[in-house]
Order: structure tokens, then sequence, then C-alpha cells
């Protein structure tokens, strides 16, 4: 025992934990929520909120937000993470707040941490306690609510976002954090390359900021008598190893891919490979990318440039032969091609709109000339009857019917006007002039 309390006296906590604000006004960032007028504010400071979701990236102020509101509510506070508690745990709380009411006690505040790491079904064991007003739910998230979090208990609680942080929140973090660690006969300094640098590679994240600014005071501390100095060198040094959270089931992931596409799309090569990039280092899966490229070869550049799919089936070979990180320069290679490459999506809303005719209109059958006449009972009834075998025409065409009588001057493919299209309009305006000669 004594040897534990040894311990716990001597644990330094880290410097995220010890800058953690205490009160609202000494929050970074997060105007639209915290200004001296805010609705959310006034709920706060007269703990009055009903049931909450803190939604936003990490790092932005949820757990601390939740940590002011325990020391300010007159409530009992309960803190919960979803990846340690179950939903026993769950029950039990609602059981004990539920006979602190009925004995007249305080009520109950249920804060629970990464509530995204429920599945929908275990959240519905919040849904009667928070309807009946048993606990005050609050949710911190940072996956999208209308993704992660079961619709009925979305509609029980006041959604709020808390925005990533901006540059010059973050510089103040700095500043306030280098202050703070400051002595009437010593202080540590930042000079601006390095504090650009870390702004830069915290990705709106404060705890990033402070995990790298600890890491770099203890290298320069002590090294000269009244003043120490954080360069860009020892920055760089500290973030060598930087590595970004993934996640493929997130909405960021989703976000990254439809940047990717739409990047694409657009013929912007360099936002293109930007994404491609961002995806690959932050470790997502090169064939979930693949796949998604595979689709744009099709959906968005199609038949103006036939080779785009065949580029992205070379590229998928090339991805399981070489693995990573050799693939990223093929998958460079073929995001750059597809970029550029004359766009259509004609092939696309070729196939919608016969899929919408398919499932909005009657059931036609196949016109019986083009019928398959395999038996001889079946040539009796006429399956196959009339048909033309068009190699024995001229130009391999003769130019007969071949869809329902109902759709006969339907036209579901509109060739566009780059690329190889312009071949493939010339030959169907070939094709259409020859019938209306044979017509005529």
């Amino acid at each position: 025992m004594n040897t534990q309390l040894s311990l716990l006296k001597n644990h330094i906590p880290p410097l995220s934990e010890k800058m953690r604000p205490k009160n609202l006004d000494e929050i970074v960032g997060q105007e639209h929520l915290l200004n001296k007028n805010s609705v959310f504010r006034k709920l706060i400071e007269s703990d009055k909120f009903s049931s909450i979701i803190l939604w936003g990236p990490p790092g932005t102020g949820k757990t601390t937000l939740a940590n002011i509101i325990a020391n300010q509510t007159n409530k009992e506070f309960i803190f919960f993470h979803a990846s340690f508690n179950g939903i026993k745990d769950i029950k039990d709380i609602v059981k004990t707040a539920q006979n602190k009411i009925e004995y007249g006690g305080k009520g109950t505040i249920l804060f629970v941490d990464e509530i995204h790491r429920f599945n929908k079904t275990q959240q519905d064991a919040f849904l009667k306690p928070v309807e009946q007003g048993i606990i005050n739910l609050i949710g911190a998230t940072t996956e999208n609510p209308s993704f992660s979090t079961n619709s009925a208990l979305l509609s029980r609680c006041s959604v709020y976002i808390l925005k990533q942080l901006q540059n010059k929140d973050l510089e103040k973090i700095i500043d306030n954090t280098l202050n703070k660690l400051k002595t009437n006969s010593y202080q540590i300094l930042i000079d601006d390359d390095a504090k650009e640098l870390l702004i830069n590679y915290s990705n709106g994240d404060a705890r990033n900021i402070l995990n790298a600014l600890e890491i770099a005071v203890n290298v320069v501390k002590g090294k000269i008598k009244n003043c120490d100095i954080i360069t860009k060198e020892i920055i760089k040094e500290i973030l060598s190893t930087r590595k970004f959270s993934y996640n493929k089931n997130s909405e960021e992931h989703y976000n990254l891919l439809s940047a990717l596409q739409k990047s694409i799309r657009g013929s912007d090569v360099n936002a293109a490979v930007y994404w491609l990039s961002k995806m690959l280092e932050s470790g997502a899966d090169p064939l979930v990318i693949l796949r998604r490229l595979v689709v744009i070869a099709s959906e968005d550049i199609g038949l103006a440039d036939p080779d785009a799919l065949v580029q992205a089936i070379a590229t998928q070979q090339a991805v399981n032969f070489l693995g990573y990180p050799e693939c990223r320069i093929a998958m460079s290679q073929l995001v750059i091609y597809l970029a550029t490459a004359p766009k259509s999506n004609s092939a696309y809303q070729a196939i919608n709109k016969a899929s919408k005719d398919v499932l909005e209109d009657k059931n036609e059958p196949v016109p019986i000339n083009i019928c398959n006449a395999p038996t001889k009972f079946m040539q009796n009834l006429g399956y196959g009857k009339n048909y033309k075998y068009d190699h024995e025409y001229k130009y391999h065409y003769a130019g007969q019917k071949f869809l329902p009588e109902s759709l006969k001057n339907k036209i579901y493919y509109s060739p566009g006007e780059f690329g190889f299209e312009k071949e493939i309009k010339k030959r169907i305006d070939f094709w259409k002039m020859l019938k209306d000669k044979n017509n005529g």
C-alpha cells in the first residue's frame, strides 16, 4: 500500500492533462458554442440542459466540456467509456439513478465517451431512461451521429457540433502552454518555423499539439541556463514517425473517397493525387481505394476512354502483386491517368435510364423474332421467325428492331463529344443512316 501511495504521489500527469481548461472561459476555440450569449453556454451555466450529443473531431474539447460540466453541476456525474463498459453497467447506473429519484435524491448525468462504439442495438439501453428523464445523457463521438447513433436515441437528444480547431486557436494553445511553464528565472521559446510545423502536424487536434510539445520541452529543457528554444529541426525529428488514425467505417473514410472521385471527375490531377496520398498515408487499404477507382473508370470516364477500365484492372493486379508501399506508385499512375482522361458518364446514364424502364414499365417479353428456337416445337410457334442474320448483310447490319414495340423509339445511350465517343457517335449515325435508307 505504501508503495502504491508513493507511486501516486510521484505520478506526473501528461501535459495535455495539466493544460486541460478548468472552466468555459479557458477553452480555446468553439466560439460558436461558448460565446457569452450562446444557448449552449447558458444551459451549462444554469445546469438545465437535457440529453445531448457532442460531435466533433479528436482533440476539440468534448471530454474537457464534460469535465467542466461535472465540476459545475449539482447532479451526480458519471464518466462512462463505451470501450470499457457494457450493457450491464448501464443497467446498474440506471437502476441506481431511478432509486435516487424515488427517494428524492440528486439527478444523474451519464457521460458516455465514444458512444459510437456501442452498436445501435446496445444504444437501445439508453432510450427509456433518457425519455423518462431518469438520466441526462451526454454522448461524445467523433463519428457522424446520423450514421453511428440509433435514430430513436438521436431524436431524444440535442446535437452540438464542435469544430476542428483553427490555426489561431492552436497557436494560442502553444503560447499559453509555454507561458504556463515559464518561471522567474527560466522560460522555453519556440521559433516561428517550429510553431508552424507543429500546427500543421496537429491536424486541428489540441491533444496532438500538447503531446508533441511535451516531448520537445523535455528535449530542450536545461540545455541553456536561462532560456531554451524549440527549433524546427527538433519538431521535425519528433514528428518523423507521424501517422494518422484511420477507420475504414468512419464518415471521414467516405469523405476522402468522395474527394478523390470528385477531383478525378473534375480533372484536377493535383487534388486527386493529394487525396490518394492522404488515404494511403492514413492506413487505408489500397484495394478499397482501388475498388472506387475501378468504378470511376466506368462511371466518370467510360467510353470516352475505354482504356481507363483496362488501366484500372491492370493496377489491381499490380497492387496484388507488389503490395504496399510499392503499389502506391502504380496507384498514383492510375489516378493521374483517370484525372487527365476525357470524361463521360453516358454509360452510367444509359444503364440508369434502362433500369428505370425495366422497374417502372410493364414487363415486356422478348420480341418473338429474336427469341431462341432450339426445339422444333418452338420453331413452329414462330420463335426466331423473320430474324435477319446481320453478318449476311452489307456492313454487317440488317437494320432490324430489337426492343419491344412499346419501347421501339427509346434512346438510352447518347455518346458524348470527347475522346473515343466521337468515333462511337460516327458509327451510331452511320447505322441510323442505313436504317433510314432501308425504311425509306
